[in-house]
């Protein structure tokens, strides 16, 4: 059995991997890398054939994870993509959202080539690759183990990072012995709004881990409801203010508006207006909706006794840029949730631009922030900001919360492979993060007497 690391090695994005077992070649995941300095047309080079690769299973939708399926399809790629139900909806429509960023990235190359510049690459993939996409999906069921051949079993396992999202076992028999591999996907948190909890990993023989968070810890002083109540007491009620929450449009919003919901259904609050500005998001609470039996115990619960989580008095979802325009004239005090949470692109951009300014408006960051993007630099307390070719001074309150991350933090990470046996468990292998949380993970492994990899991109292991 050979494995290779072709993604997310020292970095976050990009996850893609490769297990051969004799010829049969699985790839798990095949996701975009979009590092800075990674040109997005690299993406096309794979390093392997793809039309040689048997099988794909994918751990779920995001597009890091996922992103790079139409270009495999597209130069070659004939198997099947084995996910659960979820994952293949929020997938269809993360990518076609990927083929309206890169056309609209290439419009504006061509508006720059007719004043005299450079048209620029052509887009990775277009919606017909992605339609071709969707049609291999093959949907499995958790914790349910499914036969690729003869000699590999795979079973998928809630992971708890978003709906859908599983961590993969692999049960491989070779030469009269049987070993298990395990691959994380990106792991979530206990007591997540509507998401399941992720589930303990199986005994195993190997492990390529994720450690986006290694070496960070969330808060754990509030819950998420009191970072809302409080923030909204404090913008909206004591003072006639608006609250801005920028929100990925794919689980963060889904788990926002059902906290929400709980405040305000159950009277913990006074009526305040909400605003859902984000298409994308629109579609995926309807995702949530059609796959409601995989909500958690919790959520479900709601559920029979208050109905909708995703509906509720005063909650409004915006549905043309008409009426999204509308809500800067909207003079009462307000809740607004838009895309994208970074500030990079989207409706929230239109939002902030006419609040940035307003001593009464609150910004709550709900989620992570990367170096460089509009939203890292609100955080780090930059006084101006570059916002429709103008330069504005930030008179808006920045705050920020992570108890809406998604993602197991350094505790939780340690936690779930502590729980293996360290007679059976060989090897860890970390991927998808970033050097320096690798490091102290592994340091800390290393210490409790576990064995652990950093593989370099395109490093194989004999396993």
């Amino acid at each position: 059995m050979k494995l290779t690391i072709w993604g997310a090695a020292k970095q976050v994005t990009g996850s893609m991997h490769l297990l051969e077992v004799d010829k049969y070649k699985i790839l798990i995941d095949c996701g975009l890398d979009y590092e800075r300095g990674t040109r997005v047309e690299d993406n096309e080079a794979f390093p392997f054939n793809p039309a040689k690769i048997d099988v794909v299973i994918l751990t779920h939708a995001h597009i890091d994870h996922s992103g790079n399926l139409p270009t495999l399809i597209r130069m070659g790629f004939e198997g099947q993509i084995l996910c659960t139900a979820p994952t293949a909806d929020l997938a269809e429509l993360l990518l076609l959202d990927s083929v309206n960023i890169f056309l609209g990235k290439q419009r504006k190359r061509s508006n720059r080539h007719s004043r005299g510049g450079s048209s620029g690459p052509r887009p990775l993939y277009l919606q017909k690759h992605v339609m071709e996409t969707a049609e291999q999906f093959v949907t499995i069921a958790f914790n349910k183990p499914f036969r690729l051949n003869g000699d590999v079993e795979v079973e998928l396992i809630p992971s708890g990072h978003l709906l859908g999202a599983a961590s993969v076992i692999f049960t491989v028999s070779e030469f009269g012995h049987k070993r298990k591999i395990a691959f994380s996907g990106d792991l979530g948190r206990k007591s997540y709004p509507v998401i399941i909890d992720p589930q303990p990993l199986p005994a195993v023989d190997f492990l390529v881990c994720e450690s986006t968070y290694g070496g960070r810890y969330h808060s754990r002083d509030e819950t998420i409801e009191e970072v809302l109540i409080r923030t909204i007491e404090e913008t909206c009620i004591k003072n006639p203010g608006r609250l801005i929450i920028p929100a990925f449009s794919i689980g963060r919003t889904q788990a926002l508006v059902y906290s929400l919901n709980k405040i305000f259904s159950t009277g913990k609050l006074p009526p305040v207006k909400i605003f859902v500005d984000s298409p994308m998001a629109n579609y995926a609470t309807d995702i949530f909706r059609k796959h409601h039996d995989m909500l958690n115990e919790e959520a479900t619960s709601f559920y029979k006794h208050n109905g909708d989580e995703f509906e509720f008095d005063n909650l409004y979802y915006v549905q043309s840029m008409k009426e999204s325009k509308t809500i800067s004239n909207y003079l009462e005090p307000c809740i607004i949730v838009s895309s994208a949470g970074m500030l990079e692109g989207g409706r929230i951009q239109d939002h902030l631009y006419h609040n940035i300014q307003n001593y009464y408006c609150t910004i709550l960051f709900v989620g992570y922030s990367a170096k460089g993007t509009l939203g890292h630099r609100l955080l780090r307390g930059d006084p101006f900001v570059h916002l429709r070719d103008k330069e504005l001074a930030v008179y808006a309150t920045i705050k920020r919360t992570d108890n809406l991350s998604g993602h197991a933090d350094h505790a939780d990470l340690i936690n779930i492979i502590e729980a293996q046996d360290k007679k059976q468990l060989k090897n860890i292998f970390l991927v998808h993060g970033e050097p320096e949380s690798m490091e102290i993970m592994k340091d800390q492994l290393e210490q409790n007497g576990y064995s652990v990899s950093i593989p370099e991109k395109g490093q194989t292991f004999i396993i």
